[in-house]
């Protein structure tokens, strides 16, 4: 029974998509017919600007904050993993959107932060490192997507196998939503950060 409750109030909350709620009611747009075609926070920033994509970032990791917390308060450890696990999931693929949503980046970053902010903290300085260096997003969002269950790993306190599995996941799913971005990555037509759409 808690498990199921975890399961689907964590989805819901992932379904509530930031970007394209921002898009529809301050531009009366669409966000996934521009730029990458998807709901995050990364796109929102190219197609409406720093202001949008800030309240989207805000947005797409608030929800994983909230929904990693109540995981934890309905049935701690396991709950909050699987909670973590469900969030990302319907932020990536919401039902009401005929699951088209976002990549899981800023959602996940919620998430951790609700498990450890020294751990955000590390893997949002990796990230602004990679993207001042290559001035690619996309690199540093793969990089920390297969970073995270490893980190988890060596630095969660109690080590813990359930979130090892749960941000292996989830990793797994931000390198598979990222798939397009890595191809260009190799071709070398990858989009740097601050070119408009």
């Amino acid at each position: 029974m808690k498990i199921g409750l975890v399961i689907v109030l964590s989805y819901l909350l992932g379904n509530i998509s930031t970007g394209f709620l921002l898009g529809k009611w301050l531009r009366k747009e669409d966000i996934r017919e521009f730029g990458s075609k998807n709901a995050g926070a990364t796109n929102a920033l190219r197609v409406f600007g720093i202001k949008i994509g800030l309240m989207t970032l805000a947005g797409d990791m608030l929800k994983g904050f909230l929904a990693t917390r109540i995981g934890f308060a309905i049935g701690g450890e396991t709950m909050m993993a699987i909670a973590a696990l469900s969030v990302v999931i319907g932020h990536n693929y919401p039902v009401f959107l005929k699951f088209k949503g976002g990549k899981g980046i800023a959602t996940t970053a919620g998430v951790l932060l609700a498990l450890s902010p020294p751990l955000l903290l590390l893997q949002v300085t990796l990230m602004v490192l990679i993207v001042w260096i290559t001035k690619y997003v996309s690199l540093g969002s793969v990089l920390n997507a297969i970073l995270l269950p490893i980190f988890i790993a060596l630095f969660y306190r109690p080590f813990s196998w359930t979130l090892v599995i749960a941000t292996g996941l989830m990793g797994l799913m931000g390198v598979f939503r990222h798939r397009a971005n890595i191809v260009r990555l190799l071709k070398g037509n990858e989009r740097k950060f601050g070119e408009k759409v």
